[in-house]
């Protein structure tokens, strides 16, 4: 993995803005620790900083091929297909990393290259003889790809926080970045990034910048198709797909670890690695994350019901994998959610994002590369809201129902069209779902919902996992985030995909002679949080601290009134902020990172 970024203009020279380039290389330094490149001509300047995974003594970029220099951010997991595929049309190959198959299949099949290959990645590519940029995102979005174009410049970058190095890019936040801040947050529409000059490249898009302008077209799209096979036709192939994106996904020359939660999601990756492991005499390394005295204070809930704990020596016992429980202290976690967002460049998941932080940086100190369970839940209808009739048909994110609690805590009148900005922006995506005319109410929703979530929920989730692991200088890979599991799972029944009712039903079918029973069909637990009133009382003091300071621009924003009386009583919100995740205490936490990424970017908003 790496970080990435440039600037293209026709009016100002790049080779007259090497401190502009050399703070934005700066800026990437934790995606990128190992190495850095930089490419500079009068119309364009392409940086690189390189975390090196495979084949760490070649493969420097930028890497040129012919006309053509590429500046890439990512894993290819069917290098090996792709190449061969090239060899056979007399392609000579110098390297073993990915990069350099990525940039001869552009020059053979130039945009098409990108539904050439199955990974996670975000890479820009220049046109020496054309003077023509293309810039290309894969089809889930796991890895992010932001840009701005103003005053003559297009500048892109893998860091918000990359491109607010730009001159002509100012960090203004408009009434749009306040919506998607406050009514949406910590999720935001696909394309957007809050900051009035800064954009996001979609996922599975493809850009063109040229002198005749910006070009944006999508590669990638689901399709609904009819599913045909048998029960047991799909059990085996969801356990063929999975396995396979799994193995692919071991690759590296550099230790690789798994997280390991004693879930289903995280226990599948972890036995199948383990297992690869052990064919080399190799043993797994597994981590799990953990908070101070959370036995003693740990809180059972319908999107919780029993700790981790009880559930990872099992699975690492059945594994024989090594394993490390990192303990997080609960200050630490509290006092972390600055840094997460200043990481990030805008206001995230509070404590979530802190703790994977905390998390990643642990791991780091063994491993370089790390497989996650994110995103089973997304395309296997894992959260409540799928099984629960009474909120899956009504019209609204189902993670975060109400914006009568999130207008609340902004000042009065700040939002009038607050119902009428969501429910565009929930409309938005269900138009653009695709349906079999055949589809039974029922599954026309499961359609939608699988939309909803692929374009929201995960896109959260993915957006946390790249921004904390990377500022961790740590690769996390996503098996599930396959595209050809994501197919797959659109098009399949719900009778099926919820087999005997359960969530995820047909994953732990196909796994279930694989796992120990108890995890096999343990109930669905979420991300372990921190119940220690400690954690509790750090955020309340921060927030105090964030409320005092009355000549932020936050106290124009918010409704002091509102937040002092959570601060009284942070129970008292009826459901929450946001999914599972996110209560009183993070929406406190939340109400600090505004605070501090308002400080951090002096934002002025206009």
């Amino acid at each position: 993995m790496c970080g990435i970024a440039g600037m293209l203009s026709k009016e100002k020279d790049m080779r007259d803005r090497r401190d502009v380039t050399e703070k934005i290389s700066k800026s990437l330094q934790m995606r990128g620790p190992d190495a850095s490149g930089e490419y500079c001509t009068p119309y364009v300047s392409l940086i690189h900083r390189r975390l090196s995974v495979i084949d760490p003594e070649k493969g420097a970029q930028p890497m040129r091929f012919g006309d053509y220099v590429i500046v890439y951010n990512g894993e290819i997991y069917n290098t090996q297909e792709v190449r061969d595929e090239l060899i056979a049309l007399g392609y000579h190959f110098e390297t073993h990393c990915d990069t350099e198959v990525v940039l001869k299949a552009y020059h053979q099949w130039k945009a098409r290259a990108a539904q050439k290959l199955n990974g996670i990645f975000a890479y820009a590519l220049w046109d020496e003889k054309k003077k023509e940029l293309f810039l290309c995102r894969d089809r889930i979005g796991v890895k992010p790809l932001y840009y701005g174009v103003k005053d003559g410049v297009f500048a892109f970058a893998s860091r918000i926080k990359s491109l607010l190095e730009v001159p002509e890019i100012t960090a203004e936040v408009n009434g749009e970045g306040l919506r998607e801040i406050f009514l949406l947050g910590p999720a935001k529409p696909n394309g957007r990034a809050v900051f009035r000059d800064i954009l996001e490249l979609p996922p599975a898009s493809y850009m063109i910048v040229s002198e005749n302008g910006i070009t944006i077209r999508k590669y990638w799209e689901l399709e609904a198709k009819e599913h045909t096979e048998s029960f047991e036709e799909t059990v085996a192939h969801t356990h063929d797909l999975v396995t396979d994106a799994i193995r692919r996904q071991l690759v590296s020359d550099v230790p690789l670890c798994t997280f390991l939660s004693g879930g289903l999601d995280s226990s599948i990756i972890s036995e199948i690695a383990a297992r690869e492991y052990r064919k080399n005499g190799k043993i797994l390394d597994t981590f799990s994350v953990d908070y101070t005295d959370n036995d003693k204070y740990f809180q059972s809930s319908v999107f919780q019901p029993n700790k981790d704990s009880d559930y990872i020596s099992l699975m690492s016992d059945a594994i024989g994998s090594h394993h490390c429980n990192v303990v997080l202290d609960n200050r630490a976690v509290a006092r972390a959610v600055i840094e997460s967002t200043i990481g990030k460049g805008v206001p995230g998941f509070t404590d979530v994002d802190s703790s994977l932080l905390l998390f990643c940086r642990e791991v780091k100190k063994s491993n370089t590369v790390a497989l996650s369970g994110e995103c089973a839940d997304e395309i296997f209808g894992g959260y409540p809201w799928y099984h629960n009739k009474d909120i899956l048909f009504e019209e609204t994110f189902p993670w975060s129902r109400s914006v009568a609690i999130r207008k609340s805590i902004a000042r009065d009148g700040l939002f009038p069209d607050a119902e009428e900005y969501v429910h565009a922006q929930y409309e938005q995506t269900i138009k653009d779902t695709s349906y079999l005319d055949s589809d039974s109410g029922l599954e026309k929703r499961m359609r939608e919902m699988f939309r909803l979530n692929l374009d929201w929920f995960m896109q959260t989730l993915l957006t946390r996992k790249d921004g904390m692991s990377m500022e961790s200088s740590l690769e996390v890979r996503v098996p599930f985030c396959d595209y050809r599991i994501v197919e797959y799972a659109y098009n399949m029944p719900w009778e099926i995909k919820s087999y005997e009712g359960r969530e995820k039903g047909i994953l732990r079918k196909a796994f279930e002679n694989e796992l120990p029973e108890v995890i096999a069909w343990r109930k669905k637990s979420p991300y372990p949080k921190t119940y220690h009133p400690l954690f509790l009382q750090e955020i309340i003091r921060m927030t105090q601290e964030a409320l005092a300071d009355r000549n932020s621009p936050l106290c124009e924003l918010i409704n002091r009134k509102k937040i002092e009386a959570l601060i009284e009583n942070p129970d008292a919100l009826s459901e929450p902020w946001y999914g599972q995740l996110m209560n009183g205490p993070q929406v406190l936490a939340y109400i600090v990172q505004i605070y501090w990424w308002i400080r951090d970017n002096d934002v002025q908003f206009i």
